[in-house]
């Protein structure tokens, strides 16, 4: 270790002892009242020292104001270098910065929302760019151009409504258009994965409403089918009182509401009336005298009662 190694980290003793120019310059920079106790000092080099100061500022907690003084070779007069706010060990520090993309979560979206997707976004693979020979994963593939050619089928370089004469027969643009392939890019097979998964984990068997559930949804009435792969193990539930009206489910999610899981019993029905028409009641316009539950007496028989 050389010697000028063993001075710079020795503390000049000037610059050490130069804490009340370092207070003040840290009470000019700083709010009045957030400059705090001395905290020590730190040599930073030859007749360069750094002194610390805490922070009583609100939102800095663990912060310290980090002034460092020097001196010219023979000198004798310490001078400011800077003053800067700086955290210390147990500063409460903002976390660490991550992009939108890695933030985003589901369910975040509002109204008016744009959620742009990257150009290699693994959930998305190109679809039918409107060329003769489809991609290789597209359901367009060779296979299927064989069989239009076994069906004596005519190819067309274009959708029939942008062809001058209507063709005799289908074309590949007609099937692609139909599958729902002419889009710019369509799900590729890790995104129909993840969102399985997803799907999966909210409405599926392992989820505690399923497993309390009578019957699973496959055996629903209430259950919408849903078209393309995704229709083997998922469909929509369409049970306005189910946890899931809406969503789609897994066919071995289950509630609740299942429409086979007991029937509601038809209330009792009153016998139908019995109208004998061959035969007429008489009902008297005015009700006996002696059908009441008072009897009929006479006025002096009333009075010797107690009645006027």
């Amino acid at each position: 270790m050389s010697a000028a190694t063993t001075r710079s980290r020795t503390p000049d003793r000037l610059c050490a002892e130069a804490v009340d120019l370092a207070r003040a310059a840290a009470e000019e920079a700083a709010a009045p009242g957030v400059v705090g106790e001395h905290a020590g000092l730190v040599s930073e080099g030859d007749r360069v020292v750094t002194h610390f100061f805490e922070c009583k500022e609100l939102g800095y907690r663990g912060w310290r104001w980090a002034v460092t003084v020097a001196r010219a070779s023979r000198a004798k007069v310490v001078t400011l270098d800077e003053v800067v706010l700086l955290p210390g060990p147990d500063a409460l520090l903002a976390p660490e910065w991550v992009p939108w993309s890695e933030r985003l979560r589901p369910g975040d979206m509002g109204p008016g929302d744009l959620l742009p997707t990257d150009a290699e976004d693994l959930r998305l693979e190109p679809g039918w760019t409107g060329e003769d020979e489809p991609t290789p994963n597209s359901p367009v593939s060779e296979d299927l151009a064989e069989l239009v050619e076994a069906e004596d089928a005519e190819v067309t370089p274009a959708a029939p409504a942008s062809l001058p004469t209507v063709p005799s027969r289908g074309s590949i643009a007609a099937v692609a258009e139909e599958l729902g392939m002419r889009r710019a890019r369509v799900l590729s097979r890790y995104g129909l994965h993840i969102a399985a998964d997803r799907w999966e984990e909210s409405f599926g068997a392992t989820t505690p409403m399923a497993q309390a559930a009578p019957a699973t949804c496959v055996s629903c009435g209430f259950l919408a089918p849903i078209g393309g792969s995704l229709g083997q193990a998922f469909g929509v539930c369409a049970n306005e009182f189910s946890p899931a009206d809406g969503r789609v489910v897994s066919l071995s999610y289950g509630c609740g509401g299942h429409s086979e899981a007991a029937v509601m019993p038809a209330p009792p029905r009153p016998p139908a009336p019995v109208i004998d028409e061959t035969r007429v009641d008489p009902f008297p316009l005015r009700p006996a005298r002696d059908g009441g539950s008072v009897p009929d007496v006479t006025d002096e028989d009333a009075a010797e009662l107690g009645h006027s």
